[in-house]
């Protein structure tokens, strides 16, 4: 598989899903008056997908497995903001449960594309796997 564009990566096109979903899910509730906590969750969510775009986009493969790390980093920070939003009650389990394997599935995809992009060296443009 080709991949041309960010938009190609399958960690990304997650990523985006679950922004979507933790936008939702945080717009309800008392988490929609707490503007810290929700901006916090927010932001690091996004950072997820963004840093994908921006170490594809930098055209050297060491960058991009940088900001690979970074989105993973800002995985592990979604995580651990989801066990805050479970213990004060932001969110019921089910709804931690399905955020968290969703997020769990996005930092396998990262790790793995990080993996792959230190074993073949090669440029993020016509990156191909």
């Amino acid at each position: 598989m080709k991949i041309e564009s960010f938009t190609d990566i399958e960690a990304w096109k997650q990523a985006r899903l679950f922004v979507s979903d933790v936008y939702n899910v945080f717009a309800k509730g008392d988490s929609k008056s707490d503007f810290v906590f929700r901006d916090q969750i927010q932001r690091a969510s996004v950072s997820i997908m963004s840093n994908i775009a921006e170490g594809f986009d930098s055209g050297s493969s060491k960058s991009f497995i940088q900001f690979l790390t970074y989105s993973y980093r800002s995985a592990s920070e979604v995580e651990s903001l989801l066990f805050v939003a479970l213990d004060i009650h932001y969110i019921d389990v089910n709804q931690h449960n399905e955020l968290m394997s969703k997020l769990n599935s996005i930092k396998k995809l990262i790790g793995g594309f990080i993996a792959t992009s230190k074993t073949l060296n090669i440029p993020t443009k016509n990156f191909e796997l």
